[in-house]
């Protein structure tokens, strides 16, 4: 089990199975979000969903001594001010750039100066959110895919002012979680860094197809299953990365 704490900002879809996934990993790792109920449905999905940790027993991926250990690894709390120990925290919070930005003040507030602060953001400029900190040079973007505990997509996105340091702490972490991390450069100009970047401009294909009574949406998904050996079509994932996998 590392020493090094994290905590994740957000309990929604993605926030609870990165807190999952840490974990697992060995991680102490607090959740926190102000909605009691989001707390509950991601103590529930954690242990029962889709890619929860029964489902990993099940699968033989997980032990069930595993399993317990790394429950008692995770917290869950209404207060921000619980990840204040955290020396990593992965902001989860909704896609809104002032949102992310007074997270990311309220952050820099409250935990120690070392502490890295890093978003889990699918494409806004990771200089902005830096921006609202005293500490640009421990600001960096982890972007996950989901589901956060199967896939083992990792793109680490760095400003100019991220430290060395930084991004190689974040790539063990990643390493650690049995991710792939790949470190790629911020860019304020275009919305998406790599991986939604072309995975917009095949949607936007995508959904021609169907408007233009080519395919229909469910046609589309297994055409690209079959075609290119993709978990999911693009649909599909749109559907199962906002409201989860069933």
């Amino acid at each position: 089990m590392t020493e090094l704490r994290v905590g994740v900002i957000g309990a929604g879809v993605m926030g609870s199975g990165i807190a999952q996934t840490l974990a697992v990993a060995g991680y102490e790792t607090v959740c926190c979000d102000p909605d009691p109920a989001a707390l509950e449905r991601a103590q529930t999905g954690v242990v029962s969903g889709r890619f929860g940790l029964e489902g990993a027993v099940a699968r033989g991926k997980l032990t069930r001594d595993d399993m317990r250990a790394a429950l008692g690894r995770l917290t869950w709390s209404d207060e921000l001010a619980m990840a204040a120990v955290s020396d990593l925290i992965v902001e989860c919070v909704p896609e809104r750039l002032e949102l992310k930005i007074r997270v990311f003040r309220e952050l820099d507030r409250l935990v120690k100066p070392t502490a890295i602060l890093a978003s889990n953001t699918s494409g806004f400029s990771i200089a902005a959110l830096a921006a609202a900190t005293d500490r640009p040079e421990r600001v960096v973007g982890w972007h996950w895919a989901s589901p956060p505990p199967v896939m083992k997509f990792a793109e680490i996105v760095a400003s100019e002012s991220t430290a060395e340091s930084t991004i190689e702490t974040v790539c063990e972490v990643a390493r650690a979680c049995g991710k792939n991390p790949v470190v790629i450069k911020d860019n304020a100009m275009a919305w998406g860094f790599v991986a939604n970047r072309i995975y917009f401009a095949m949607l936007r294909e995508a959904r021609a197809v169907v408007g233009e009574g080519v395919a229909s949406r469910e046609q589309v998904n297994q055409l690209m299953v079959d075609c290119f050996r993709w978990p999911v079509g693009p649909f599909a994932m749109v559907e199962g990365a906002t409201s989860g996998w069933k």
